[in-house]
C-alpha cells in the first residue's frame, strides 16, 4: 500500500521517521543503506533547525548548499560530501512526490567532484621483494595459490574481479595469455611473462588439486573450503604479503594494479597499449590511473631534445 501523502508543514523528526519507513518497507533497502541516508538527512535537519528552518517545507536550494559548504569547512571529505549531496536528492525528491515540497529544491544540487587519489606505488625492486616473499612461503597449497595470485596481478593488472571470475579454460600457457571478463561484459586477452606461468604452473598442478572440492567447478583460484575465492581473500593476500617486506607501504590490489600499469609505461610502452592491457574504455582514465616517473620523462627529453 502506497504511503498517504502527508500534509506540508511537518517538522523534521516526523518527516524523516516516514522517510526512514518508506526506504525500508516500500523500498526495501538494507539496514546499512538507511542508516546511512537517514544520517545525511539527520544532519541536514540539525544544520537547518540551527538556522530557524524548522519545517521541511523550509528547505531552499540556497541552504542545501550552504549545508555542503558547511560541511567542507568542517574538513569531511569529498567522497562524503557528495553522498550526501545524493541523499538530499532522494530526500526531495520524496518529499515533493509526498506533498511536503512544492519543487524539488535538490534537482540542481551538484555533488563536490571526487578527488581522484592515485593510490600507492611500489618500485620495481619493492615488488620483487614484495614476490620473493610470496615464493618463500610457497610450501603449501595456499602458499602456491598465493604467489600465483600475486604473479597474475603484476603481470597482468587485471582487477581483482577479473581475476576472481577466470576459469582454468581462460590460461592459454602456450601463448603466455590470459581471457578475462571486464567491466561491462568487455572480453579481453592480457600477456604475462615467464615468472607468472612457474607460478600458474605449479598452482594448478601441485595446489589446486589439494583444495579441489564439489564446489570448484572450472574457477582457476579456489578458497580454503575449495570454492571459488573470495576478492576479499584475494585483497588479504596481497596486504598480508606486502606487510612482510620491511620498507614496503601498505598495498592492495588496486595498488598492485596501479604498480604494474606505471612499470609497463616506465619500460616504454605506449599509452594506448596500456589502455588495451588495463581494459580502460576511454584513455582518459588510464591518464588519471597512470603516471610516469619524473626520471622517465627526464630521460626521454635528454634523449629527444636538441638541447638537452
Amino acid at each position: 500500500m502506497a504511503e498517504p501523502d502527508i500534509p506540508p508543514g511537518d517538522d523534521w523528526d516526523e518527516v524523516i521517521a516516514r522517510f526512514r519507513d518508506h526506504l525500508a518497507l516500500e523500498l526495501g533497502r538494507s539496514e546499512h543503506t538507511v542508516r546511512a541516508y537517514i544520517g545525511d538527512i539527520d544532519a541536514l535537519a540539525d544544520f537547518s533547525r540551527e538556522r530557524g528552518a524548522t519545517l521541511v517545507s523550509d528547505l531552499t536550494l540556497l541552504a542545501l548548499r550552504a549545508w555542503l559548504a558547511d560541511q567542507e569547512r568542517r574538513g569531511l571529505e569529498r567522497s562524503t560530501l557528495a553522498r550526501r549531496a545524493a541523499s538530499a536528492r532522494v530526500f526531495t525528491e520524496w518529499a515533493v512526490a509526498r506533498g511536503i515540497l512544492d519543487t524539488d529544491v535538490a534537482a540542481r544540487l551538484a555533488s563536490p567532484k571526487r578527488a581522484h587519489r592515485l593510490p600507492s606505488v611500489l618500485t620495481a625492486d619493492q615488488a620483487v621483494a614484495v614476490l620473493d616473499a610470496a615464493s618463500e612461503a610457497a610450501d603449501s597449497p595456499s602458499g602456491l595459490r598465493d604467489l600465483a595470485i600475486l604473479e597474475t596481478l603484476y603481470a597482468t593488472g587485471i582487477r581483482v574481479g577479473e581475476l576472481v571470475g577466470t576459469d582454468i579454460d581462460d590460461i592459454d600457457m602456450t601463448r603466455r595469455t590470459l581471457r578475462v571478463l571486464g567491466k561491462g561484459g568487455r572480453e579481453r586477452t592480457v600477456p604475462f611473462g615467464v615468472p607468472a606461468e612457474q607460478a600458474l604452473t605449479a598452482w594448478l598442478r601441485e595446489g589446486r588439486p589439494a583444495l579441489v572440492g564439489k564446489a570448484s567447478g572450472s574457477a582457476a583460484f579456489l578458497g580454503a573450503r575449495g570454492g571459488r575465492i573470495d576478492p576479499r581473500t584475494v585483497r588479504a593476500v596481497v596486504h598480508r604479503t606486502a606487510g612482510t617486506v620491511e620498507g614496503v607501504a601498505d598495498i592492495g590490489p588496486h595498488g598492485w594494479r596501479h604498480t604494474s600499469a606505471t612499470h609497463v609505461l616506465e619500460g616504454g610502452a605506449d599509452l594506448r597499449a596500456v589502455q588495451e592491457i588495463l581494459g580502460h574504455a576511454s584513455l582518459a582514465t588510464t591518464q588519471i590511473y597512470t603516471h610516469v616517473s619524473v626520471e622517465r620523462l627526464r630521460k626521454t627529453y635528454e634523449q629527444a631534445h636538441p638541447r638537452a
